[in-house]
């Protein structure tokens, strides 16, 4: 049997499922005016739409150093996505929240899975759909049912 007759690796097809993905949503965000968007930006947005934190809160939840999760922070600034205040209970410390942009960034990018989800289940069926997110849950679950560590960022 030839080489291309045989069929993708399952996760050669979750990778690549993933690649197109975000490169839609790349896409998509750029058109909504978020054409600056890095890397990390999306786990940071989905930390601190939740509530504002510190840079060590931050750190420990991305689980990344705090001179890393600065540097993040620093950068995310600079492009008016996350404003640093003074902490009010630690004077130490910079409580990290969301501008308006970093807000309207988040929520387009919600937008965005929503309608990526719809679309999928108009084209495969909403029951292919639901399948998969029971698939991919169970897949990103550990036997204790916690969500692995490295994407508790992803979950809200």
């Amino acid at each position: 049997m030839a080489a291309s007759a045989q069929p993708l690796d399952f996760g050669i097809l979750l990778a690549l499922g993933y690649q197109n993905f975000v490169r839609d949503l790349r896409a998509f965000l750029a058109e909504q005016g978020f054409d600056d968007l890095g890397r990390s930006d999306g786990f940071v947005f989905r930390e601190l739409g939740t509530r504002p934190m510190t840079v060590s809160d931050l750190a420990a939840r991305l689980e990344v150093t705090k001179q890393a999760a600065a540097q993040i922070i620093d950068d995310m600034r600079r492009r008016g996505y996350v404003t640093r205040t003074p902490d009010p209970d630690d004077r130490r410390a910079q409580r990290l929240e969301l501008t308006a942009r970093g807000k309207s960034a988040l929520a387009a990018a919600r937008r965005f899975h929503q309608r990526y989800e719809r679309r999928l289940a108009r084209e495969h069926g909403a029951s292919a759909v639901g399948a998969l997110r029971g698939v991919l849950s169970a897949m990103a679950t550990e036997a204790d049912e916690t969500p692995d560590p490295r994407l508790r960022a992803l979950y809200l």
